[in-house]
């Protein structure tokens, strides 16, 4: 089946692209969504006519994303996740968690368009990247710590101490030599 993207369709195409796409994909998502249109003459006019209105909305949203782009930057998330002694959390932070607290400082971003490599199911700094535009995504930090805030930086420490004790017993050895 043909159809006119109305908007950019991860995977498909851009807005005003004429695609062949399954039946069942074009009836139950894309038509419903508002995403498409039957490729018609009459929808071929008037996509044509509005092409030019297209690219200034386009070029808008591109500046608002770039706003949105400059003001991100820096920004760090923190969630406080209880985990077990192994560091796996109870649970899980998600796309989903990532776009409320997102929200919750301010930026309007859909959930949809965070994108983790998985699921964050331990303890630790992660990376969130965020696409605000399909041309601008910013690279957000994601620290998982426990309640209370102690943060990872215990692994060093423990890392650090192994090390000083046996120095400690080389000493004592060559004393009492």
């Amino acid at each position: 089946m043909k159809v006119i993207l109305n908007d950019h369709v991860e995977h498909l195409g851009e807005r005003g692209a004429y695609v062949e796409v399954k039946p069942g994909y074009a009836r139950n998502y894309l038509l419903p969504q508002g995403l498409a249109y039957l490729d018609t003459p009459g929808n071929r006019r008037l996509f044509d006519q509005q092409q030019n209105r297209w690219q200034e909305m386009d070029l808008s949203r591109r500046t608002a994303a770039e706003a949105v782009q400059a003001s991100m930057k820096g920004t760090e998330l923190l969630f406080e996740r209880r985990a077990g002694e192994k560091n796996v959390l109870f649970g899980s932070v998600t796309a989903a968690d990532i776009g409320r607290e997102l929200a919750g400082k301010g930026f309007d971003i859909d959930k949809r368009r965070v994108h983790l490599d998985e699921v964050i199911k331990e303890l630790g700094n992660f990376e969130a990247v965020v696409n605000i535009h399909r041309d601008i995504r910013v690279t957000v930090p994601v620290h998982v710590i426990r309640p209370g805030g102690q943060v990872e930086e215990t692994e060093e420490v423990s890392a650090e101490e192994p090390d000083a004790a046996p120095a400690e017993e080389v000493e004592a050895e060559s004393t009492s030599e």
